[in-house]
């Protein structure tokens, strides 16, 4: 920095209201947002990230290079005692804040999803892929939902079990069709209730469920027999049903310490009272539960962004050229700039979609598509800049890109929550009468 040039020399030459004006205070971004929170989402902000860096982080590689060596039980017990999984239930049902669910219910869940996948993306997706499969019992708006399963699986976790929940809507033949109006219309249902005396029979196959193998409870969706996916219907089903099974778990690219896990279903009797909501609503719950889902997708985004900025950059400082730090370099200052901006930009994209009190389509579905892209182009960017230390698995920045790559693909490949956008907005911005049409 040129002498008497820099922002706090300047700053000092000026009088008390100028000084006043001119915020030159050397503190990271991190903090700096934080303190723009109101005062329970900052402490919540620091308690997820205090339990990111003493419990994930150090699981992180090992994760990686054997999902085998850790058990996400044990890590999901941890996050339980501490109140993180019962979170979007406040006393008596769970351990959520009410203030602070009644300011935002989804900025509570974006602030946990940057910190845990800052640390470690797959054990991150572990432990939020339990909200996911909870979500389903309140977003229905069904009171038995809530009140008597909701109650009953968060009691189980409050007394020590590992009652994990899972979230299933995807099958061999509809994947991303489970996630767009037109493809659904289309899409071959493989999985099938029929009606019999006192419920119904469950029969098909779910695929890439996540915590499908680890999971004790899961929402399920399944069409009626001769029906389409108009006629989706919402289950609660638990592992101890007779007939239920788990079949392949897939050797992932990334995201590693979360199983995506194949589940059977062979004549699996669904007692009338594991509805949830009412029968053939399962479309509409599924359609929302992704509205509330899918920013924060985009906050594990920019949590696997954020943590592969923070290790470049540590690399940066600690790396030397011509015995001077990388990071003493214009060019290197200006691609980690880029970066930080690109964070910065998917950090206010998320916080945003959770100052709706409500969320919808248009501002999920673009809060993913913007936060997964950049996550992978800020990835690519570390890697660009460490050169073949990028490539290296004890630096996590490849490991980093794998992980970014999958959060461009779930909750709705990235093309599918374009054309979200469109729809969301249909009769709005948009007012294209043939959108269905190929």
């Amino acid at each position: 920095m040129v002498k008497g040039l820099s922002p706090q020399e300047a700053r000092a030459r000026l009088n008390l209201i100028g000084r006043f004006l001119y915020d030159a205070r050397a503190i990271d971004l991190w903090e700096r947002d934080t303190k723009t929170l109101p005062w329970i989402f900052r402490r919540l902000r620091r308690k997820y990230r205090k339990f990111a860096q003493e419990t994930i982080a150090p699981l992180a590689l090992k994760s990686d290079s054997d999902p085998h060596q850790i058990d996400v039980k044990e890590i999901f017990l941890k996050a339980a005692r501490e109140g993180l999984e019962t979170e979007l239930m406040p006393y008596p049902i769970g351990t959520g804040n009410p203030i602070a669910l009644a300011k935002s219910f989804l900025l509570g869940p974006i602030l946990k999803a940057e910190e845990f996948c800052a640390a470690c993306a797959g054990i991150g997706l572990a432990l939020l892929a339990h909200d996911l499969g909870i979500a389903p019992l309140f977003i229905s708006g069904d009171p038995k939902a809530t009140f008597k399963w909701m109650r009953r699986i968060y009691g189980e976790i409050l007394n020590g079990e590992p009652a994990i929940a899972a979230f299933a809507i995807t099958e061999p033949e509809a994947g991303s069709d489970a996630e767009e109006t037109l493809g659904a219309s289309r899409a071959r249902v493989g999985c099938k209730a029929q009606r019999v005396k006192g419920g119904w029979v469950l029969n098909g196959r779910k695929v890439f469920i996540s915590n499908g193998r680890v999971a004790k409870w899961i929402t399920l969706f399944a069409a009626l027999e001769g029906e389409g996916m108009e006629s989706w219907t919402c289950f609660l089903l638990d592992k101890s049903m007779k007939g239920l099974s788990v079949g392949r778990s897939e050797r992932k690219m990334g995201q590693r310490a979360a199983d995506a896990t194949e589940l059977v279903l062979e004549d699996v009797f669904v007692p009338e009272d594991r509805v949830i909501g009412p029968v053939r609503g399962g479309w509409a719950i599924n359609r929302n539960v992704l509205n509330y889902s899918r920013p924060v997708v985009g906050a594990i985004a920019l949590g696997i962004a954020r943590g592969a900025f923070e290790r470049c950059l540590e690399f940066c400082h600690k790396h030397r050229l011509n015995d001077r730090p990388l990071v003493s370099y214009r060019y290197v200052q200006l691609e980690l700039a880029d970066m930080l901006i690109k964070i910065q930009a998917m950090r206010a994209m998320v916080w945003q979609a959770a100052r709706y009190k409500i969320p919808f389509q248009t501002a999920g579905s673009a809060a993913k598509v913007f936060c997964s892209d950049m996550a992978w182009e800020v990835c690519n960017q570390a890697m660009k800049l460490m050169e073949e230390n990028g490539f290296l698995h004890c630096h996590g920045i490849e490991k980093a890109a794998r992980d970014a790559r999958l959060t461009q693909i779930y909750e709705g490949t990235n093309q599918i929550n374009r054309l979200a956008v469109v729809e969301g907005q249909l009769n709005a911005e948009f007012n294209i009468p043939d959108f269905y049409e190929d």
